[in-house]
């Protein structure tokens, strides 16, 4: 009886870490939604300081105003780009940088308090421990790479280092990944070992693949590659634009070369798509449970929804709305991946 009773106490307890580590997934997957509306509408550098502890308050009077305006004056995006801007149009890329920082720490909050309050009551699994303790580390880490990267537009080129931004978003998405994994698997409990180890891979497979098209698309947005070339299927006219190895050495080409980034990143998404529907064919043939099945379905869905917006967004010149959704999609095919992969690949409910 008493045995009875620890496993209904423990199966509470994890589903109520399950529900809290979910509410950060949501902020995560907010946060990097902002992060990329922050760099569209040209606000990363608006912010020219970074004060974890004071720094979550905003300017609240005009002198105040003023002072924070003639701080970004002294960086080089006013002075190359934004010369001439007044304290109204500062004010307008100046919130949605503040925005991004604000929900970054209050992620750091909303994670630790109630991790100290579970590790308190001795309602976290000792196994898991480490991983929400990992997590938190990481999340710290997240915030010192972020200024890291700003730093880059702050010296005298007025962008940020395309590979800094592409780390930053890797690092977000393995956060993300990786609590959404532990959540999932607290949540539901047992994986479904009906699943062939055929699927398995290529679900694993697959995920790693949708990763690495996520990153391209950091490159894509740190050079901005994305308002070049804009028309489908072709670009410049030819489906290999001539200008792909114009950089010395040739490998700058794939991380430097505005054309090659492009073109990598329109092939790892097609890739994407095509293996999606060969995986999705391929299930129907499987007996697999009800919630692995309509993880597959959604994975299909996401996918085709994904291509329309990337499609879109490139031949009307990436619109901020359009450009922002084509990012929720990207995390939203790698959600429906990460869910796949525990269901199928784990079989403890501690991820």
């Amino acid at each position: 009886m008493r045995t009875d009773t620890t496993t209904v106490t423990r199966s509470i307890h994890d589903r109520q870490i399950a529900g809290w580590l979910f509410v950060c997934c949501l902020m995560i997957y907010a946060m990097v939604v902002l992060g990329g509306v922050t760099r569209l509408t040209g606000s990363g550098l608006s912010m020219v300081e970074w004060d974890p502890i004071f720094g979550i308050i905003p300017p609240l009077d005009e002198p105040t105003w003023e002072a924070t305006f003639e701080l970004y004056k002294t960086s080089p995006e006013y002075r190359k780009i934004n010369t001439g801007m007044d304290l109204h149009g500062f004010k307008s890329i100046y919130w949605f940088e503040y925005a991004h920082r604000l929900l970054g720490r209050t992620i750091g909050t909303v994670f630790l308090l109630p991790f100290l309050y579970f590790l308190y009551r001795g309602c976290i699994h000792r196994r898991l421990i480490p991983k929400l303790a990992g997590m938190f580390v990481l999340g710290g880490l997240q915030g010192l790479l972020g200024w890291y990267m700003v730093r880059s537009g702050l010296v005298d080129n007025p962008h940020v280092s395309q590979y800094r931004l592409t780390a930053h978003l890797g690092l977000a998405v393995l956060i993300y990944g990786w609590m959404l994994h532990v959540a999932t698997g607290l949540w539901f409990g047992d994986s479904d070992n009906r699943a062939s180890t055929g699927l398995r891979r290529a679900i694993a497979a697959l995920t790693g693949l949708v990763f690495l098209t996520i990153l391209s698309g950091g490159f894509v947005a740190g050079l901005k590659a994305g308002f070049a070339y804009n028309t489908f299927p072709m670009m410049d006219g030819r489906l290999i634009p001539a200008a792909i190895f114009m950089l010395d050495p040739w490998w700058r080409n794939a991380f430097e070369n505005i054309a090659m980034v492009q073109f990598d990143h329109r092939v790892l998404a097609l890739l994407v798509f095509v293996l999606v529907l060969l995986l999705w064919g391929s299930s129907l043939r499987q007996s697999l449970a009800a919630h692995v099945r309509i993880g597959l379905h959604l994975l299909l869905a996401a996918v085709l929804l994904q291509v329309t917006l990337g499609i879109s967004t490139l031949l009307l010149h990436v619109p901020v709305a359009l450009a922002s959704m084509h990012q929720a999609g990207a995390l939203l095919v790698f959600t429906t991946l990460v869910f796949l992969n525990q269901r199928t690949l784990r079989r403890d409910g501690n991820g």
